[in-house]
């Protein structure tokens, strides 16, 4: 279902203490902007209405949190659910951020240095698998492997879905750029862990009869154990091959007809 746009967000994030502002400018200083820098730094990609990540950040203000969604129509609920939550829990909001960023170009925005050590992506778009849209996943190697790039040796990755094509393919996708899985689950609320927290999405799916599939990957940090390769150099790869191969049986059929 489509969103209506919300003219008012702008203004209202851009009041918001909490909301980045301008996320470009803080690449390698994302510590920095919290009360306690030397806290663990955690994502959640695609935090959409800020149902998970408002109870997650003020239930543990042992880490900081970062959301991000592309935006700000979105954004702006989970802006306010993070108001609620903190307003009912006494707390003040020092320990969580929101920004809106295209994730698909979030390398650069979050460097090395600014060490995530864990990574939370729930009910994501599966895009279809026709054509390249499947490409956009956030489980997609590429973006698994961008993420490679700042989040820690040995951090995780929570991975959360209600689409079973989806979950499977991300059964693949994960080893593949490099990470080990370490825990999975076809149906999430068959044996609920402690540290799940229910989000819209996840209440409305369950009571359609959909089971949630999850997974925690954990990243290894030596680069070989990244075997992908981006589909665009295969066929580079087979079409150089298959010249090669041309080439060195016309030179044979030179060589016969000498």
């Amino acid at each position: 279902m489509r969103m209506r746009f919300k003219p008012y967000a702008h203004d209202e994030l851009m009041a918001a203490d909490f909301h980045v502002h301008e996320p470009l400018i803080w690449g390698s200083k994302w510590h920095a902007q919290y009360a306690r820098p030397e806290q663990p730094f955690v994502l959640e990609l695609g935090c959409g209405k800020g149902g998970f990540i408002s109870q997650l950040a003020c239930a543990h203000p042992e880490n900081n949190y970062l959301g991000i969604d592309i935006t700000d129509k979105v954004l702006i609920l989970a802006k306010r659910k993070i108001e609620a939550a903190y307003q009912a829990a006494g707390r003040p909001i020092d320990n969580v951020k929101i920004m809106s960023t295209d994730i698909e170009r979030i390398k650069g925005v979050i460097t090395a240095e600014d060490t995530v050590s864990r990574i939370y992506i729930n009910f994501c778009n599966p895009w279809s698998k026709n054509g390249s849209s499947h490409k956009h996943r956030l489980t997609y190697p590429r973006q698994l492997i961008n993420y490679r790039e700042f989040l820690k040796d040995g951090g995780e990755i929570y991975f959360k879905t209600d689409d079973d094509d989806l979950f499977r393919d991300s059964l693949e996708y994960f080893p593949a750029s490099g990470y080990d899985i370490e825990w999975m689950t076809f149906d999430l609320h068959e044996n609920e862990p402690e540290w799940n927290i229910r989000t819209e999405h996840e209440g409305m799916f369950t009571e359609m009869g959909i089971k949630i599939k999850a997974l925690i990957a954990r990243k290894d940090p030596d680069p070989a154990s990244v075997t992908w390769i981006e589909p665009k150099i295969l066929k580079r790869q087979a079409r150089e091959a298959a010249e090669a191969e041309a080439a060195a049986k016309a030179a044979q059929e030179g060589e016969g007809n000498e």
